[in-house]
């Protein structure tokens, strides 16, 4: 006579006993010997690979690059290479410079003996020779003048309270003021607002630690205000307009 399969906690137990009712797992072939050296860390010498070594010298590498990218700050002769240290002092007059007159395509226009300075406001104007705004009472603004790349320089401006022109042309000190550059393009003009306007440290500058500006630091007058990144301190100044 036939015996009857197991039911209930006996049929548990053997199934316990000979493994699950789950079908067997599908063979699967190795993979391709170009691929070795990821599956298999005993691997050595294959083409290609990636050593312990090679990952030594990477790391070796970029520890290299970081010290040559910031060490001028700290080791002068190195600041040439140091590409990522924030600079300071250097450039004409003791103070960098990002862009210069050749670069902003002025250095003709801004030497020219026949350069003039216009102030508006409304329908009101003045036209200043250089020698006119230099006979403008003359003020002191110690100033520093930061760049977005990361330096700054502290120093001493000399020329026109920013104030004072727009009273010349009886303009309202709680306006804005444009101010545009004799260079053409992306940094050719800049609004000051007018708590800068009335500020007395803002200034038409006209000279650096005690000397006429450079060329190269916006000769023959720039801006020069408190707090404001050196991007907006306008050079090679053409025109302010009372807005």
């Amino acid at each position: 006579m036939t015996t009857p399969p197991p039911i209930g906690p006996e049929r548990d137990a053997i199934v316990d006993d000979h493994g699950t009712d789950d079908p067997p797992a599908v063979p699967r072939d190795p993979p391709p010997s170009v691929y070795a050296r990821f599956v298999d860390p005993t691997t050595r010498g294959a083409p290609g690979a990636v050593t312990r070594r090679a990952i030594l010298r990477g790391a070796v590498a970029a520890a290299g690059l970081a010290v040559l990218a910031f060490a001028g700050q700290t080791v002068p002769f190195l600041k040439w290479i140091s590409f990522l240290a924030p600079r300071s002092g250097d450039g004409p007059q003791g103070v960098p410079i990002n862009r210069t007159a050749a670069a902003a395509g002025v250095t003709m226009a801004a030497q020219s003996r026949g350069y003039t300075f216009t102030v508006t406001a409304g329908g009101r104007m003045k036209v200043l020779t250089l020698d006119q705004l230099r006979e403008m009472p003359q003020h002191d603004s110690d100033l520093p003048i930061a760049c977005v790349e990361g330096w700054s320089a502290q120093a001493t401006w000399r020329g026109v309270r920013v104030r004072d022109l727009v009273e010349l042309v009886g303009g309202d000190l709680d306006r804005d003021v444009r101010f545009v550059s004799l260079e053409r393009g992306l940094y050719a003009v800049s609004v000051l607002p007018a708590n800068f306007v009335r500020n007395p440290s803002s200034l038409v500058a006209l000279e650096l630690h005690g000397e006429t500006l450079t060329v190269d630091h916006g000769y023959p007058c720039r801006l020069i205000t408190p707090n404001r990144p050196g991007v907006l301190q306008t050079k090679w100044l053409a025109r302010m307009e009372v807005l």
